[in-house]
């Protein structure tokens, strides 16, 4: 005859163990054997549940971290590192769509926890590649992620479909519980019934086989229908009193079985997976539990050992999620650090490009080292990625704003550089070679004095600036290797035009002669170097043959002068800068005409309180030279205004 006591189904099955938040093996004996209850630690995955805790502290979804967590200790064959965030949520999808979703549970919790593993990767590669940059470019704006956004629409179908799940769940647990109590009002009238053993015996046996086929129940009412249904059982063996025995025989099939399984508990302390054999613990020790009682002699001896073992186990547990408490706190250590050199680095002053790129060597190897600690205590986790990141958002934006100014520098630098191409350029097909030149140095040292344009134009403007010069003194040495022949060439030119000068008929309009004479100077002028044993006497011979016309013509002093002024203002015109030397000029000119006229009235005021005496008329006569002479000068330096107003 089978054990009758087998057939008794335990209170709390794999299934409704599966719905406690945290689940522990608590080692419970049938009503014949001691009650021990063991370790209570809330059990947690290894390198999954590491990583999620670690994750919780980077700036992701929390609500989906809280999910993940929710199924930490679940276990999986399937590795889902290697797969990418968007076959991930492939994955996702085809896993909440199945109609047993509490079956997809786990799976669906190790995809999240990848998903968001990917996403930090992804946030600390953005610091490693912004380290990296020489310049900070532009700062993105954050953009919606087209994957995580799917993801989360399809982990919101997950949780509709695992909330409707549980409210079936519910219902189903309320019909289970009156199922059973109407198992346990039939075993009473068993218990009471006068009939036959066979009869009353089968009927026993049906209920035990309706009992478990009925589900899970409410999680508060288990204890309460198991306490009562082994009453009632017990009751039931008093009363058939089974033959011992039978009762013998049972109990050593239950001994060997029990034996077996501490065999197999044993084996578990040869397996590196803390995971598994804590899980397969659990397990054990539900079929423990069903097991039932074994003979009396060998109770406690079978008892110690299966305790024995399951107390290894669980030490060898504690001190392995001690092992990982002490690591992670060194990482908290080692991190904090990390924060006080980061912070350091904040305190430096960059005020060139090289400190900005010796330091952002610094933070980038502080990154490189942050990735490579493993996690801190969770509790810690966002409090020091948090500081940790405030210090890389610090120095980067610092960077920025470093480099938008200097490139605002650098822009202006190059517009300043610019204006001296154009200047080099317009003096580039010059002939005046000494001017030019002098010009052109300046021009050479006022670039020296300018900063540094972007780096996209400074070969571009340099080689611009450099061909602009090197056209002119290049024409300049060919110019003066041949420096005789073009001498000899213009002292002809000169005494073509002395010829020219001598003979030359003028008439009786005085403005029209002195054009002519303006022209024969300009002329002149524009004439180059002659042999220089020859400049002086022609130069003075041109001189004098200008100053004889001039007195044949009668042509005034201030004639004369603005005659000879106006050469000047025609050198002016041919310069690359002159509108700002006439302007400089005019500036010069009002001046010394004001300063003159002050002046005049000072000393005509002077006059006019000197004695009649014979000093004072020498004075005064000094005076009125003075006016007179300051007055031509007046006439003629208006003159000259008035010419340069002209142009």
């Amino acid at each position: 005859m089978e054990n009758l006591e087998n057939l008794i189904p335990d209170p709390a099955s794999e299934e409704q163990l599966k719905q406690e938040e945290n689940p522990q093996v608590t080692i419970t004996e049938p009503v014949e054997e001691k009650k021990v209850i063991e370790d209570t630690n809330t059990e947690t995955t290894e390198e999954t549940h590491q990583e999620s805790m670690d994750l919780k502290a980077e700036p992701h979804d929390n609500e989906l971290l809280d999910e993940a967590i929710e199924h930490e200790g679940q276990e999986s064959e399937e590795d889902f590192d290697h797969y990418s965030r968007e076959e991930l949520v492939d994955l996702l999808e085809k896993a909440v769509n199945v109609e047993d979703i509490n079956s997809e549970k786990t799976r669906i919790a190790l995809i999240k926890v990848a998903f968001l593993k990917k996403k930090k990767e992804e946030n600390l590669q953005k610091y490693e590649k912004l380290a990296g940059e020489e310049e900070s470019r532009e700062e993105v704006k954050p953009v919606e992620d087209p994957v995580e956004t799917r993801f989360n629409e399809i982990f919101t179908i997950y949780k509709a479909n695992k909330a409707r799940y549980n409210e079936q769940q519910e219902k189903l647990k309320l019909e289970n519980l009156k199922k059973k109590q109407q198992i346990l009002e039939e075993l009473k009238l068993l218990v009471n019934s006068e009939e036959t053993l066979k009869k009353t015996y089968d009927e026993f046996k049906n209920l035990q086989d309706r009992w478990k086929e009925i589900g899970i129940v409410p999680r508060n009412e288990i204890n309460n229908l198991w306490q009562n249904y082994h009453f009632l059982v017990e009751k039931f063996f008093d009363k058939v009193k089974l033959n011992k025995e039978l009762k013998d025989l049972d109990l050593k099939k239950n001994l060997e079985a029990k034996i077996s399984l501490c065999e197999k508990t044993e084996e578990l302390l040869l397996e590196t997976s803390i995971l598994k054999s804590f899980k397969k613990l659990q397990k054990y020790h539900e079929e423990w539990k069903e097991i039932g009682p074994v003979p009396a002699d060998k109770r406690d001896e079978i008892w110690e050992r299966f305790k024995n073992t399951t107390d290894k186990i669980n030490e060898r547990r504690r001190e392995h999620y001690a092992k990982i408490e002490d690591e992670q706190t060194k990482n908290l250590e080692t991190k904090t650090a990390l924060c006080d050199q980061a912070e350091e680095v904040l305190t430096l002053k960059n005020e060139n490009i090289k400190e900005w790129q010796e330091n952002t060597i610094k933070v980038n190897e502080l990154l490189k080292i942050w990735k490579s600690v493993g996690p801190v205590p969770q509790k810690n986790n966002t409090e020091i990625w948090n500081r940790f990141k405030t210090c890389l958002d610090t120095f980067f934006s610092n960077k920025k704003d470093f480099f938008d100014k200097l490139k605002e520098h650098q822009l202006h630098n190059y517009n300043l550089k610019l204006e001296l191409c154009v200047q080099a350029e317009a003096m580039k097909t010059s002939n005046d070679w000494r001017k030019t030149t002098n010009e052109l140095i300046r021009l050479q040292n006022e670039w020296k004095s300018i900063g540094p344009v972007p780096k996209k134009h400074s070969d571009k403007i340099w080689k611009r600036f450099r061909a602009a010069c090197d056209e002119f003194f290049n024409a300049k040495s060919s110019f003066y290797s041949n420096i005789q022949v073009h001498e000899e060439e213009n002292l002809g030119k000169k005494m073509d035009l002395i010829k020219r000068l001598k003979e030359y008929n003028f008439t009786d309009d005085k403005n029209a002669n002195l054009d002519v004479l303006k022209n024969f100077q300009r002329e002149w002028t524009e004439i180059g170097h002659i042999p220089i044993k020859e400049k002086d006497r022609l130069q003075n011979e041109f001189r004098t043959i200008i100053n004889d016309h001039l007195d044949r013509l009668k042509i005034s002093e201030v004639e004369i002068s603005t005659l000879n002024y106006q050469t000047r203002v025609d050198s002016m015109k041919t310069d690359p800068q002159s509108r700002r030397l006439i302007n400089r000029e005019k500036e010069i000119l009002f001046g010394k005409i004001t300063k003159l006229k002050e002046d005049i009235n000072l000393w005509e005021n002077n006059i006019g309180f000197l004695a009649n005496s014979k000093n004072a008329s020498i004075l005064k006569e000094e005076f009125e030279k003075k006016i007179n002479k300051a007055k031509n000068d007046v006439k003629v330096m208006e003159a000259k205004l008035k010419m340069l107003k002209a142009q």
